[in-house]
């Protein structure tokens, strides 16, 4: 089964209201939808594509193992992570974006620490399940690596191990996030870039305690 041409207008308007936002700039980044779950088939951005103007048509159809299935283009090795976070969280949309405060951020975890803590701010509620700016959300970062099949193994057992994170960070290599469908999926990457700037400006001040720390 392939994604109806509305969802993929939808996520190719995803994309480039991100683009517009400098969270995804160039050919960063990749983006996709579950087209069906048994058996596993998601459409997604092919490798080396512009985010600016993406079109529905330039979406490709592939397996859980990453092979072309429809449309021309080459897979993006991440494909595997998207699979992982489908795999583990039976998400229907993954968005993956490379902005200068996610990516700042990730970079300046020191090494000891393995994830970043944000809470106290009101925005946390746009974030799904969560019902108050007390809210403490987790974000995990994971070394940056090119092994795919190693690095999709440990997002699958970071994910099984905060179950309660709607995202996690590669150091250096951004954010990924995820949804139920395109609309939430969007909106999680919205608030996370919201969130991410604003606990970086007030880092930049050294008036982040009782906001952020790193974990």
């Amino acid at each position: 089964m392939t994604n109806h041409p509305s969802v993929l207008f939808e996520l190719s308007e995803a994309i480039s209201f991100i683009h517009s936002r400098g969270w995804c700039p160039g050919t960063g980044g990749n983006f996709s939808v579950v087209s069906s779950l048994s058996p596993l088939r998601l459409s997604i951005t092919p490798s080396s594509v512009d985010k600016e103007s993406v079109l529905p048509e330039q979406f490709i159809e592939v397996d859980e193992t990453g092979r072309l299935l429809s449309g021309s283009g080459k897979p993006s090795a991440e494909t595997l992570l998207h699979v992982a976070i489908i795999e583990s969280r039976r998400a229907g949309c993954v968005l993956h974006t490379h902005s200068p405060w996610n990516t700042a951020l990730s970079l300046a975890c020191p090494e000891d620490r393995r994830s970043l803590k944000i809470y106290g701010l009101e925005m946390l509620k746009g974030l799904s399940g969560v019902a108050t700016h007390q809210h403490s959300e987790t974000v995990p970062i994971l070394g940056n690596s090119q092994d795919m099949t190693a690095l999709s193994s440990e997002v699958l057992s970071v994910l099984s191990e905060q179950p309660e994170c709607h995202g996690f960070l590669l150091r250096g290599h951004g954010l990924y996030t995820w949804g139920a469908d395109v609309f939430e999926a969007r909106r999680h990457v919205e608030i996370f870039e919201f969130l991410f700037e604003t606990v970086g400006r007030l880092k930049s001040i050294g008036a982040a305690d009782g906001f952020f720390t790193y974990s």
